[in-house]
């Protein structure tokens, strides 16, 4: 597993019940977690001590219980700063176990000695972008909510990258990479963090069982021949490390060399020394 584990301003504190203990820079938060399948004592003091907590309904959704939480707020993560929000079902606008692909990343892009073009797909509030960007990437940074592009530029200003060579466009991702063939433009590297459902800015309906390979195959017509890296993440049940691992064989390595590995990401639990499954990843190196 591929562990997050050099955070300083997070941390899992435990787990029980269906549900996470977390620590975001100065404030404690309790969230739902569908891998929390285990009923253990809360015996972290923490659980008392909590500023929100998400409560899940049983009819699907849930709604946040506010205790002494402001309305954003700020973490870091090495040298790079995000804002933080409770909004939608759970979220904050950040997760933290991807740190560990950011910094895989970033050390690519560091390491190769030349200017990398990345192109971050469903890129969310940007957190892969601003560690690209923070390596000395030029990022094209791609998601159909124009209001987590906004976030994404907030994040971006707040790690210091305000005027970084990062484009920022609200676009369906799978219409975006085909105008790109048309135009005839490459990246060095690919980022690609697609929903389990979703729907683009014009109604476009995204299930990703279904969509997820032809666009691995088309992305393949806007990655350098000299590409750096390929990184997918996915939270779906079904595509697990040897699923992602297959796909990024047959459309990328069969066509490019390199290398493909594939493994679950996690964050540890402070309290216990257990570690917390949150995804898979799987990445491709041209070696």
């Amino acid at each position: 597993m591929w562990l997050a584990d050099g955070w300083k301003d997070y941390e899992v504190i435990d787990t029980s019940t269906g549900e996470k203990l977390e620590r975001w820079g100065g404030y404690i938060l309790v969230r739902p977690d569908p891998q929390v399948i285990w009923d253990t004592p809360h015996e972290a003091p923490q659980w008392k001590q909590k500023n929100a907590h998400y409560h899940r309904s049983s009819k699907g959704g849930g709604e946040w219980e506010f205790i002494d939480l402001p309305q954003q707020w700020k973490i870091s993560y090495r040298d790079l700063t995000f804002h933080l929000k409770p909004f939608s079902f759970k979220h904050t606008g950040l997760f933290p176990e991807q740190a560990v692909n950011w910094d895989w990343a970033s050390g690519l892009i560091k390491n190769s000695g030349r200017q990398i073009k990345v192109l971050n797909l469903f890129a969310y509030t940007g957190g892969a972008t601003v560690a690209c960007a923070k390596a000395g990437a030029a990022v094209t940074h791609v998601d159909a909510s124009k209001g987590m592009v906004t976030w994404a530029k907030e994040n971006a200003a707040a790690s210091g990258l305000a005027d970084a060579p990062i484009r920022y466009l609200v676009d369906d991702c799978v219409k975006f990479v085909e105008r790109e063939i048309r135009r005839g433009n490459h990246y060095d590297g690919i980022i690609m963090d697609p929903p389990s459902y979703g729907r683009g800015p014009k109604g476009e309906v995204w299930k990703i069982e279904e969509k997820i390979f032809p666009l691995l195959r088309l992305c393949t017509k806007v990655l350098s021949p000299d590409s750096l890296f390929f990184l997918v993440n996915s939270y779906t049940t079904g595509l697990q490390p040897a699923v992602l691992s297959y796909m990024m064989e047959l459309t990328i390595q069969r066509k490019f060399g390199g290398t493909v590995t594939a493994d679950e990401i996690g964050l540890p639990v402070s309290s216990n020394g257990l570690i917390l499954p949150c995804g898979a990843s799987g990445r491709y190196e041209k070696i």
